[in-house]
């Protein structure tokens, strides 16, 4: 019996084991596998084949039963995920059902979730933006948070080089604040939005509107084609799946290279109970799993684990990695875990109408809009809340189209729209601060179906989000007012936390290991070969969009890992 536990031992041994294959889960593995380790990826949810398992990726409006809407008892079993613009007929079964999953609300808090291969994303909005000095040195200027153990010439060459693997198309912008990067050709503005951004720039000193940089390939095809991916067909159904391979995903992309290397073993319907401590060692030697299907229980060992489980799962497994030695979550010497999560802003809208440049329409479709990058409280604090806003702008011509008539007659009504003015609109992505009261937590009583602790969310926004939601209101009319655009309307949607689908937080970088939980190189302090390089590492999130860092992140511990083995 003891030769077969070592046999077993040795068939479930790896060089490395990743938690989630996700952004950055994904990306994690492929540079672990790209660099001759042998190396297990746990997914808790179904496979996800590129190209296989994309369902409705070519099917037409009048294919969908519902024409694309949820219908209403759907919605009514499921009211968070409901409340995401993406869960529609055509990608519904990428997203996580409310009761599949139940977790505790202890504040509202909408968790948006995609349990199977390539996680979320192959969900995202695909908005790519370089950190800056301007946000990692923030909560130290500030006086929030902890300082950040890193800057951005310690990421600098890692953003160049996930950049050039992920394919990013965008203009060099020459903003301070906004590093520019790698770039494919980048898509271009409407006139609306080219003229928005003439006045912006002209009357508005430090505020600029660019093209939104986004992780589409446009260019260099016979580079991407070693991937196995294409050029984007601009089709803006993204969150369908793309057979195209024109935008980045961990399916169609970092888990493929992985594979193709020969050291990717990929278990799915793996959901991860916790990280297994040897007090002997004093390290983590493997990870327990639960099989989602039977409930079987089995242990997986490797010198080096990664947890990309997505920010608060992550949070959830390591405060469950019990021990002698941490009896409060792995590596939660100093009670912090799951402490200070923090998310995206995106409740302020604007709109308005313009009713000049009749001599341009808009016609196709772009996997990007505009795009202004902070400039509130960029040098200096210049307003009562601390950090500032990003904010989406788009403008395209409106039309109506004549649907009267059959056969040619229906053809030629439909090919002649009459115009009407340009429909313009804006919305926020703002940073909030964290704090020690927005926590998620371990429920000590609720359970789900495979025995975990159900998670305890208790995150809200505070006085700075609004304040901050009414000087974009404010800020973003003006700047419409001042461009001629008319019937302006701005409003506070007031969504809950979490459909921004950016938390972040619970497991925070920083120097000292009595104010935080991981070192400059995403290692818990108190044990160093456990790695962690998704949402729940983030210091402060800024108003970038997070997932391109993730995976400079996890590229970057990934090099760190190897060359300190042991």
């Amino acid at each position: 019996m003891a030769n077969l536990n070592i046999k077993s031992k040795q068939e479930n041994t790896y060089g490395a084991i990743v938690i989630g294959s996700g952004m950055s889960g994904g990306f994690a593995a492929k540079e672990l596998c790209d660099k001759g380790v042998k190396t297990l990826v746990l997914e808790r949810g179904r496979s996800v084949i590129h190209n296989k398992d994309y369902p409705t990726t070519n099917m037409m409006p009048w294919e969908f039963e519902h024409r694309g809407q949820m219908p209403e008892d759907i919605q009514r079993e499921n009211p968070v995920v409901s409340r995401c613009y993406a869960f529609r007929e055509d990608a519904a079964h990428f997203f996580v059902k409310d009761q599949e999953h139940p977790y505790i609300q202890e504040k509202p808090f909408d968790w948006i979730r995609g349990y199977q291969t390539g996680g979320k994303s192959l969900l995202w909005a695909r908005q790519v933006q370089r950190w800056s000095d301007h946000d990692f040195e923030g909560p130290a200027r500030d006086g929030f948070a902890v300082d950040w153990p890193i800057r951005y010439k310690d990421l600098a060459p890692w953003y160049s080089y996930v950049e050039k693997f992920v394919g990013v198309a965008g203009f060099h912008d020459g903003i301070p604040q906004l590093p520019d990067g790698e770039f494919l050709p980048g898509i271009e503005l409407t006139a609306a939005e080219e003229y928005f951004k003439s006045v912006v720039e002209q009357k508005y000193p430090g505020r600029n509107v660019i093209s939104g940089r986004c992780a589409h390939i446009t260019g260099n095809a016979e580079y991407y084609a070693k991937q196995g991916r294409g050029i984007c067909q601009h089709r803006t159904i993204c969150q369908r799946g793309c057979p195209f391979g024109g935008y980045f995903s961990s399916n169609s992309a970092s888990l493929p290279w992985a594979q193709r290397t020969g050291n990717l073993t990929l278990k799915n319907h793996a959901v991860v109970h916790s990280i297994i401590y040897d007090d002997a060692q004093q390290k983590a030697t493997g990870v327990r799993v639960i099989d989602a299907n039977t409930k079987e229980v089995t242990e997986y060992f490797a010198p080096i684990i990664f947890v990309n489980a997505s920010a608060l799962n992550t949070n959830l497994i390591l405060l469950n990695s019990t021990s002698k030695r941490f009896p409060n979550g792995l590596g939660n010497d100093n009670g912090l875990m799951g402490k200070y999560v923090a998310f995206h802003n995106y409740r302020g809208g604007v709109s308005g109408e313009y009713d000049g440049l009749k001599e341009f329409t808009t016609e196709g479709k772009r996997p990007t809009s505009g795009y202004m990058p902070r400039f509130r409280n960029v040098d200096k604090q210049e307003t009562k809340f601390l950090r500032g806003y990003a904010a989406g702008i788009h403008g395209s011509r409106s039309k109506d189209v004549n649907y009267s008539g059959t056969g040619a007659d229906l053809v030629k009504n439909m090919m002649n729209p009459s115009y009407g003015p340009w429909r313009v609109g804006s919305h926020m992505m703002g940073e909030t601060i964290p704090k020690e009261s927005n926590y998620v937590a371990l429920d000590t009583d609720q359970k789900d179906e495979w025995g975990m602790p159900q998670l305890k969310v208790n995150v809200d926004y505070d006085q700075n989000d609004l304040d901050m939601i009414q000087d974009y209101r404010d800020q973003l009319s003006e700047m419409f007012d001042e461009a001629g655009f008319k019937n302006i309307r701005t409003w506070d949607d007031e969504r809950r936390p979490g459909l921004d689908i950016h938390e972040m937080g619970g497991v925070r970088m920083g120097h000292d290991p009595k104010t935080s939980l991981l070192n400059k190189h995403h290692q818990l302090h108190t044990c160093p070969n456990v790695y962690v390089t998704d949402g729940a590492c983030m210091t402060s999130t800024s108003t970038q969009n997070p997932s391109l860092t993730y995976m400079v992140f996890a590229a970057r511990a990934v090099d760190h890992a190897l060359k300190n083995q042991g």
